[in-house]
């Protein structure tokens, strides 16, 4: 995805401050906000006699019966004095009817249903996006109203298809849309994907594990032919993981829809029941028909549900969210991606003590031979990648940076993540700055978690439904988990922020001692009010699961 870039034309008028100049502003770890006092030398300021004879001036030109003519008789002046009283109060009122408004519930209505909504004392700007902003496109990507399937029956398909949905939840969601549409191109029928195959059929999460099956299978009835299992006629079941007469492997990433019809759909129609493996990033966004990537938003948005207690638990642990402190907050969802297996596939330097770094060299040369080498080329490409803006950000980076958008240390922050890399040191400037930082482990007992343990995948569905549903949602590095969310939110109104922070920019403000806070602050403000979640149709097809614009989304 194209990313706006900061560069000194987007700061309008800014002047360029010296080092000396720079060098005077707070640090961003010690001072939460700076005043300033700006003089205009075009409008001088008023000395209070000025004020006060302006004042008597426009008194004099109000009421023109106050006047110190000794004809006016001293029932004048008391009209006069009368109705000054009576402003004064009037506006004393309207005063304490604004702060109650602003400090107090309100009701609004949601499902139809009437609630009390908080009052957010901060700025709107920092939970929400522009309203005008907002209304310009609407998802249409949900099934067809009112039409016939044109399917033909089970035995009449092309064959039938099957595939491995591998890597973790939003990984396998990836694959099982491209399959629904693969499916569609060929004229297929589908058999029920596998999550997380271990063994020929000892899988530990199965689809029914985590989504709805009869709302996938009935939603998708229209457009594509699903069945839960491989044909009783097919014994040989065993085949379609071992058997490379029935496996087709040869596909190459992001393949056009031609490519199935060509290569694919002979051998489907020949064998009549094949597999698909691997199928990550099988299929292509701007090579296919757009009724096919319409489809893909259909199935993700709209036919995968998780199950109902999935939800049902999401939903208590947001309600806990908005709860915490007693009265209805917003909450901030923060995806931090600094984990021990992310820091060393980065290959980006952080922060640490030499031993440390040590370790971590140690790890990545076990890990990944073939890319750490001799580990000699590896400071250079560090630096190169933290300059490109594609490491990861540290917590503590992640802290500062909210601060400067103006998050206050009371901003409530739902966690999504592994086990950070550094532990709680590495995490404690975070939680000094943000105080109020919870994750789901810290919202629920293990008594209401317990039965989601069975499933790793059920974990990470609880992680992405809280998040899709915060009022802010804040990613640090890429991956699919981050992507379909950000989707997810464009897609369902992005009236809500979803915050991407412009990591390269960052580590030329976080590795420049001249730069002080004021000047922080309006470097990040102004490069990310274009970097909250709102539809980008610059880029239509570059990645449809994380703006689905242009094939899911239709002109208001």
């Amino acid at each position: 995805m194209v990313e706006l870039r900061h560069s000194g034309s987007s700061l309008g008028s800014r002047a360029s401050s010296s080092p000396m100049k720079r060098d005077e502003d707070a640090s961003p770890l010690i001072h939460d906000h700076i005043s300033q006092d700006v003089d205009d030398e075009d409008h001088p300021r008023h000395t209070p006699r000025d004020r006060d004879r302006a004042f008597w001036f426009q008194t004099h030109s109000f009421f023109p019966f106050v006047n110190d003519d000794p004809r006016f008789s001293q029932h004048s002046h008391r009209i006069s004095l009368f109705l000054i009283i009576l402003i004064a109060v009037a506006g004393l009122i309207s005063i304490f009817a604004i702060l109650q408004r602003l400090t107090s519930p309100y009701l609004c209505k949601k499902d139809g249903i009437v609630l009390h909504c908080p009052r957010v004392k901060e700025n709107p700007s920092l939970w929400e996006n522009p309203f005008s902003a907002t209304t310009s496109w609407k998802p249409c990507a949900e099934r067809r109203d009112g039409g016939m399937s044109d399917l033909p029956p089970e035995n009449e398909t092309s064959g039938y298809i099957f595939i491995h949905a591998e890597g973790g939840l939003n990984q396998q969601r990836i694959a099982i849309c491209n399959a629904v549409a693969v499916a569609k191109i060929m004229n297929a029928t589908l058999i029920l994907p596998v999550l997380k195959q271990d063994q020929i059929w000892k899988d530990q999460t199965k689809f029914e594990d985590i989504f709805d099956v009869d709302h996938f299978i009935d939603y998708l009835k229209d457009d594509v032919r699903i069945v839960r299992d491989i044909p009783e006629w097919f014994t040989e079941k065993s085949e379609l993981f071992t058997s490379i007469r029935r496996t087709v492997k040869n596909i190459p990433k992001y393949a056009p829809a031609q490519f199935y019809i060509d290569n694919v759909l002979p051998r489907v129609k020949e064998k009549k029941i094949m597999a698909l493996k691997p199928f990550v990033d099988r299929l292509g966004y701007d090579n296919v028909p757009q009724e096919i990537n319409r489809l893909r938003c259909r199935v993700n948005y709209h036919a995968l549900k998780f199950l109902p207690e999935i939800e049902q638990m999401s939903d208590l642990l947001v309600s806990r969210m908005r709860n915490r402190t007693g009265s209805p907050n917003p909450y901030m969802a923060l995806h931090l991606r600094f984990e021990k297996g992310m820091v060393g596939l980065s290959f980006c330097d952080f922060v640490g003590t030499r031993e440390e770094k040590a370790k971590m060299a140690e790890y990545r040369q076990k890990e990944w031979p073939r890319r750490y080498k001799n580990g000699s080329h590896l400071w250079q490409l560090a630096l190169q990648k933290r300059k490109e803006g594609r490491c990861p950000l540290e917590p503590g980076e992640v802290a500062v940076i909210l601060r400067a958008m103006g998050y206050p240390k009371e901003t409530q922050i739902y966690v999504a993540s592994g086990q950070v890399y550094g532990g709680q040191n590495r995490m404690a400037p975070l939680r000094n700055m943000f105080p109020n930082l919870v994750t789901k482990e810290e919202l629920a007992s293990k008594e209401e978690l317990a039965v989601f343990r069975k499933h790793v995948t059920s974990l990470a569905a609880l992680d992405f439904l809280v998040c899709l549903k915060s009022d802010v949602f804040v990613m640090t590095h890429g991956g699919n988990f981050a992507k379909l969310i950000i989707g997810a939110r464009r897609y369902m109104g992005h009236r809500q922020k979803s915050i991407k922070p412009d990591k390269g920019l960052m580590s030329k403000s976080f590795g420049d001692p001249y730069m002080g806070w004021a000047s922080f602050v309006e470097d990040v403000v102004v490069t990310h009010q274009t970097r909250t979640g709102l539809p980008e149709e610059t880029f239509p097809n570059y990645d449809l699961w994380e703006n689905p614009l242009t094939p899911c989304m239709c002109k208001a």
